[in-house]
């Protein structure tokens, strides 16, 4: 999937978003942090901050994807699977730290070879 298939007018879509992974806007915005009014309501979607967070986990994603099989699989990863060193956090966890580079990190050192 590429960043694209998740927008609309240039925007993130929270409908879009959980169409392509399976599941539903309230989940998507539990997953990344925020209440279900940041989604549900238009002017809120298209505040900063949503759209930060909504970007933050979609790079994750599709950073993700390759080695997962889908993007449905690394939705998955991200929401449950324990990153080592991180103290049993989870991509999810961090990234609502507001440490989403962390992860970006992370992936790139595996994907170096460099054992995370």
């Amino acid at each position: 999937m590429t960043i694209l298939d998740y927008q609309k007018g240039g925007m993130f879509t929270p409908d879009r978003i959980a169409a392509v992974l399976m599941t539903t806007r309230d989940e998507i915005a539990r997953t990344v942090g925020l209440g279900r009014d940041a989604i549900a309501r238009a002017e809120r979607v298209r505040q900063p901050r949503t759209q930060r967070r909504l970007r933050e986990m979609i790079e994750i994603v599709n950073l993700a994807a390759p080695r997962m099989g889908s993007a449905a699989m690394a939705y998955a990863w991200y929401r449950s699977e324990p990153l080592d060193g991180f103290d049993g956090m989870t991509p999810m966890d961090l990234v609502q730290a507001g440490h989403a580079d962390w992860v970006r990190d992370y992936l790139a050192r595996i994907d170096a070879g460099v054992f995370a």
